[in-house]
């Protein structure tokens, strides 16, 4: 057979199945239309079986002319199925709802979480004066959670009454975000300054204390980094975090990984320093713990701890919560999901 009546032919039966596709009413009659051209036994499909006829140098141009009437009905198939459906769906909307009726206001529109809100306010503070933002993974092994971070092996946060362990003495569900410094120091060289926000996990259960929470550490290694830029650094988040005129103190504590260590109260938000239930009469809040990083952290790491030193910090999200919005009495209110308390909370 000549190749062009056979390019002809196929035009002819890409205007035919298009000419007839309009008159369907029906996915079924659609369908059924195209398998008369496509299918196994379709026309185009009977015609095609003439291509073994056809002269070696015209095959190609023939082959472009069965692709393109296939992909010409195929086209108008969909084309005329989308039609249908939305045509059905018209009906229906015309049939089974009154469009002149006034909407709706939605209902229980969705928000930020407690949590989420002020773990954003308080990564916004460390940002703005320079603090890059570093995310680890929530299983950990030993090594990165504990053994870098210079924790003995006879230390009690080892023990599985305050580790959640994947497998004991391997992984584990990461009791800091200390491990994120850890692998942002062997990772890059200083400076560093980095906060690392996450949930972090502990066997701990009470109305002030949760199995998993979120923290926010903190991390600067830097040449000529002293104590003073560190109590700089936190008294700056305290004062954005609760106004100007709040109080602060640091006093001497223990931490493995920093030497030396402190931990920082404010003044109580409720009494101002009177003594109340909050503050169990003391007049001051613990808010963080932090110190100068240890000397050995830095040379496990390959940092010259003799050239550099560094500040690390640690923030707990949940208790920032609770003082800030002093009517939450449990932490486990964060953590239920009660639509009527996290409704209480907006921007």
């Amino acid at each position: 057979m000549d190749p062009h009546e056979i390019i002809e032919k196929l035009d002819e039966l890409g205007n035919r199945f298009e000419a007839k596709l309009s008159d369907l009413m029906s996915e079924q009659r659609i369908r059924a239309h195209q398998a008369a051209f496509l299918g196994g036994k379709g026309e185009v499909t009977a015609l095609r079986k003439l291509i073994g006829q056809v002269p070696k140098d015209s095959k190609k141009a023939v082959g472009q002319a069965f692709n393109r009437v296939k992909e010409r009905i195929g086209t108008a198939s969909s084309a005329a199925l989308e039609r249908l459906r939305r045509e059905e769906s018209e009906k229906y909307l015309t049939e089974h709802l009154d469009l002149t009726l006034p909407g709706r206001e939605p209902q229980g529109v969705g928000r930020l979480h407690p949590l989420t809100l002020v773990m954003h306010d308080i990564v916004d503070v460390f940002t703005s004066i320079g603090f890059d933002v570093a995310t680890g993974p929530e299983i950990e092994t030993d090594y990165y959670n504990f053994e870098s971070l210079n924790f003995p092996a006879d230390h009690p946060a080892r023990d599985m009454q305050d580790t959640l362990f994947v497998e004991e003495g391997k992984t584990l569900l990461r009791t800091h975000t200390s491990p994120v410094q850890v692998r942002t120091m062997a990772s890059r060289p200083p400076p560093i300054q980095v906060v690392a926000p996450g949930a972090v996990y502990r066997r701990d259960d009470d109305p002030t204390h949760s199995p998993m929470f979120f923290q926010i550490e903190g991390l600067l290694v830097d040449e000529g980094v002293s104590f003073a830029d560190l109590k700089g650094v936190l008294e700056t988040f305290i004062q954005i975090v609760f106004g100007e005129d709040v109080c602060s103190r640091f006093r001497p504590s223990f931490f493995p990984f920093t030497e030396p260590s402190a931990e920082m109260d404010i003044q109580c938000i409720s009494c101002k320093g009177e003594g109340c239930r909050l503050c169990s009469h003391t007049g001051w809040l613990e808010v963080l713990g932090a110190g100068m990083v240890d000397p050995n952290v830095l040379d496990g790491l390959g940092i010259d701890s003799e050239r550099y030193t560094g500040f690390a910090f640690g923030v707990g999200v949940d208790r920032i919560a609770m003082l800030r919005y002093e009517g939450i009495t449990s932490i486990k209110l964060l953590y239920e999901n009660d639509p009527r308390f996290l409704g209480c909370f907006t921007r």
